[in-house]
This record gives C-alpha cells, structure tokens and sequence, in this order.
C-alpha cells in the first residue's frame, strides 16, 4: 500500500494531465476516499483474508498458543461491531476472524421465517450474508479513517506540525476491519455440481474459507441433534474436489477447506459404499455397517441386501427408512477414517462434532490421526448447544472421585444449582472453562476456536432485560440505566448511531461534493452533540 501523500501527489498529477477539466477535484480528497475503499470486489477480500489465514496456520503449526478465534454472526451489523470492539479492546484483529453459520441463516435470515438447521434456507442466503458482512466490514474502515481525517482536518487549522505527522503516520499504517470469514456451507446443497456452483457464490462474495460436512444433503440435521446420516467418503472427496475447483477457478489460490466429520453422533448412512478390493475405502466404510452374518441364500429375504464384510457374508440392518446402521461404538474409529481421509484428499483443516467440550476426548482421536497425518489441526466448535457449566462441573467431580477425594459434599446430577457457584467445584470448574480454548490448542491441536451462535443468545439475553424492566416499573429507565448510560460510559461507538450509520462520511462527502453548498446534517442542532 503506499501512504496517503503519495496518493495525493499521484491525483494532483491525475488532475493536472485533464487539462482544467477536473479543477473542481480536490487530488486529497479522492485520496482520502480511495483509502477508506481499500478492497474493491469480493475476490480482493477472499485472496487478502487467504493470506492470512494461512500466514495464522503457519505461526500454530510453529506454536500453538497462537490459535485463533471467532463468533458466529447473522447480520453485518454484528460482525462490524465485533471487529471493531477487537480493535478497540485489543488494537488489532490479528487472530481473530468471523464464523457464518448456516444454523443462524436458517433460524434469522430466511424468507420462509424460522427454520431448523436442515439445510432449507436458501441456498443463496449464505453468500448474500457474506458480502453483507464484508459490506459492514468496509463501512468500519471508512468509518474510523474518517475520524482520524477529520482529526487531521482540526491539526492543520491548529498548525500542528506534530500531530499532523502522527495522524498521518496513524493513516498510512491504518489496520482494516477486514478478517477471514469460516464460511458454512453445510452439506454443499445438493451434489456436487451443486456444491461448485454454490461455494464460487460464496468465494464471490468474499470467503477465503469453506466449511463442508460429510452429512447426506437431503437428509441434513444440526450437528448436536439427532438423526444424522453420513455420506461415503467417495461422495464427500467429490465435493472436497468441486469446492477446490471454484477456489482454482477463480484465483484464490490458497483457498482453505474445512472438512467437517459428524460420524461421532451420526449411526445412520444412506448408501453401502462402492468397494473394489478388500481393505480399500469403500470397504473401510462398509466395515462399520451393523449387520448379521449369513451361511446361505436362504437366509436372504425379500429387499435384502448383502455385503461382503471381513471375509463373511453378512445382511447390513435396514430400517424401514431404507437407511443403514453402523455398528454401536463405531463412532471414533469412523471419525479418525473421515479425518484421514479427507486431508489426503486435499482438506486443510479438521472439524469434529463432538456431544461435549472434552479436551481429553478431543485430543485422543486426534493424536490418531496426527499418527498418519502431523500437522493435522482443527476448527472446534465451541457451541451453545453444551451445557457448559454441567460439563465442567461434572469433569471435576468424576477427576476428582478418580483421584479419591471426597465429593460426598456435592451430588452430581444437581451440579448445575446455582449453590455450587462458589464451591471450590464450582471455581475449579470456571477455570477449567477458562482455559478450554488454551488447552484444546496445546493438546489436541485446535487451530481455531469458534462459537456459533453467540449473537443469537446475546441478542435475546439483552432484549428480555430490556422488555422487562422497560415495559414493567422501570420503564424509560431500563434503556436509560441499562444501555445507553453503559454505552456513554463504556465508549461504545453506537451511542452515536447516527455517526455508526456513516452520517459523518455523508457530510464530508457533501462537502467534496458540493464544496461551500453542501447542506450537513452534523451541524450545532444535531442531538449525536450531546453525547
């Protein structure tokens, strides 16, 4: 990038080659807006956040105390807001990135209202929610470097020379809202000509990275319900492959694939794989088939089908679903297989759906798969759907009967009372839930730590609190006492709404404009004064 007066001398020279025809341009100006619109389509964004994406899984493959993080978003609204409180708390967005979940999409953003995590959204919907996010990410930088211009505006008419170089400095080495988004693609929506046409949707738009699972498309159930039914590794390596492809196609080399494996909670496939030789992976899958052994044809009933299975003859279980079962406990070795495979296969990173946030349970099937594949690493889903305070608390109590302690002071299917907050259980659980994410990174090689659905809980905690003091006794003062008095006080940049919905960019622009004619909102009788 060059500085901001490089940029001006590069316009006044634009300016000067029209011959007078563009004297009502001011070459600084332009500069200003060319550096608040750094990112012009959604391929400079997927290749730029590509980058640096694989510039972070470089550093944790080196450390893993460089993991990375993110919360889920529904609206662009929210992932502005979340980038820009990183940059305000932290002053940098380094590590810290954006999820889009297609389970919010589905409850928040779809035209046909509410919907379970089924894939019936829209398939668009996903990418749309993409390019908004980016939207509002670009709105930010054009946000804060119109302060830091505006703060250079009052330094010149002040004549001070040493902010001046300092707000110019702070312009040049301006760091952008702009993160990798880990976008949810669910089971590709269809087959895999489908799952191309849609994942270039989505590398359009500006996602640099993809989240696929192994789940059968039609049959598609939120990660941590029931009813899951996987797919044969042949079907999901061909959609690895077309998402691959619509990264190639249009330049994002370095694309990064997340293949997520839901077979630890799923007991349910559609399809007997196809197997051509004895051990080779479609006869690995079939392997896992619950099923009875048979010694003749006349065992074989009416619609039965029969695979050969280690050598013997066996009739897979059918249920009237015409869905096959695994075998009962099948379920890690089926997601050390998936992993393996798909990082063979030319996935970069690994998501298993587990039933709890278990650091211990994590790392063993990991440490499985670090066995054939080193550097493998994951994305883990930190998800609202646990129960987190009983998970910890019941770790504690059954490591601690493990080691012998006395636990008779508490009972464990109660653990979830608040009158175990301030037990040294309760405490020593908090902190275990603290270092989750510290410890997931070191022992079981998590790369990227995301929540889901975090807004979708935050957004109705705050409006209950709201609705109930605000239409109960406390009425105006509930908004008041409880949002914008924290606002003011917190410096929360949406107490000037006016301000956050580009307002201020809108006068300047009026007065490049329109010069001394400009008429501007922000003036001595605009209220955002107050604040």
């Amino acid at each position: 990038m060059t500085g901001l007066l490089d940029d001006i001398k590069a316009m006044a020279q634009l300016k000067e080659a029209q011959g007078g025809k563009w004297n009502a341009i001011k070459p600084e100006y332009a500069a200003r807006m060319r550096a608040q619109n750094r990112f012009h389509t959604g391929l400079d964004i997927a290749r730029y956040t590509a980058s640096i994406m694989r510039a972070d899984m470089a550093a944790f493959d080196q450390d893993h105390a460089q993991y990375t993080q993110s919360l889920g978003c529904w609206h662009g609204f929210i992932g502005q807001q979340k980038m820009i409180a990183i940059k305000k708390h932290f002053g940098s967005t380094k590590r810290r990135y954006l999820y889009l979940s297609g389970w919010m999409v589905a409850a928040l953003r779809s035209e046909f209202g509410p919907l379970p995590d089924q894939s019936m959204h829209e398939k668009t919907s996903v990418a749309a929610l993409i390019e908004e996010l980016y939207t509002f990410l670009k709105q930010a930088d054009a946000w804060e470097l119109n302060h830091l211009f505006r703060r250079l505006d009052d330094a010149k008419a002040a004549d001070d020379r040493g902010q001046i170089e300092t707000l110019t400095r702070q312009i040049d080495e301006h760091e952008t809202h702009i993160v990798p988004i880990i976008a949810d693609i669910d089971a590709g929506f269809g087959n895999a000509e489908a799952t191309y046409l849609l994942a270039k949707k989505f590398i359009l738009a500006g996602a640099c990275c993809i989240q696929l699972e192994n789940q059968v498309s039609d049959e598609k159930q939120c990660g941590h319900q029931d009813g899951k039914v996987t797919v044969p590794h042949e079907d999901f390596l061909a959609k690895i492959n077309a998402v691959r492809y619509a990264f190639l196609e249009l330049g994002v080399d370095d694309g990064v694939i997340v293949a997520r494996t839901d077979s630890l909670g799923a007991g349910l496939t559609q399809k007997i794989a196809v197997t051509h030789t004895p051990g080779d992976l479609g006869d690995q899958y079939n392997a896992f088939l619950d099923g009875d052994e048979i010694a003749s044809a006349e065992e074989i009933q009416n619609g039965d089908v029969v695979i050969k299975q280690g050598g013997k003859l066996v009739k897979p279980k059918r249920l009237v679903s015409g869905l096959y079962q695994f075998k009962p406990g099948s379920g890690e070795d089926r997601v050390v297989l998936d992993c393996i495979t798909s990082l063979q296969n030319g996935a970069d990173l690994l998501w298993i759906e587990t039933e709890k946030p278990h650091v211990g349970q994590i790392a063993a099937m990991v440490d499985r798969i670090r066995d054939v594949v080193p550097d493998a690493k994951l994305v883990y889903n930190n998800s609202p759907s646990f129960n987190w305070t009983l998970n910890f608390r019941q770790q504690v109590f059954d490591a601690w009967q493990k080691e012998g302690k006395d636990v008779s002071a508490y009972e464990r299917d109660k653990l979830m009372s608040a009158e175990y907050d301030a037990t040294e259980l309760g405490r020593l659980a908090d902190d275990w839930t603290r270092d989750f994410q510290r410890s997931a990174a070191k022992d079981a090689h998590v790369f990227h730590h995301l929540i889901t659905l975090p807004t979708y809980h935050t957004a109705a905690l705050s409006t209950d609190n709201l609705a109930k003091g605000y239409f109960g006794e406390e009425g105006m003062l509930a908004y008041v006492a409880g949002v914008q008095r924290q606002e003011i006080r917190q410096g929360i940049a949406t107490v000037k709404h006016q301000d956050m919905a580009g307002s201020n960019i809108g006068d300047d622009h009026k007065e490049f404009f329109h010069g001394d004619a400009a008429l501007k909102a922000g003036g001595k009788d605009n209220t955002m004064n107050q604040f």
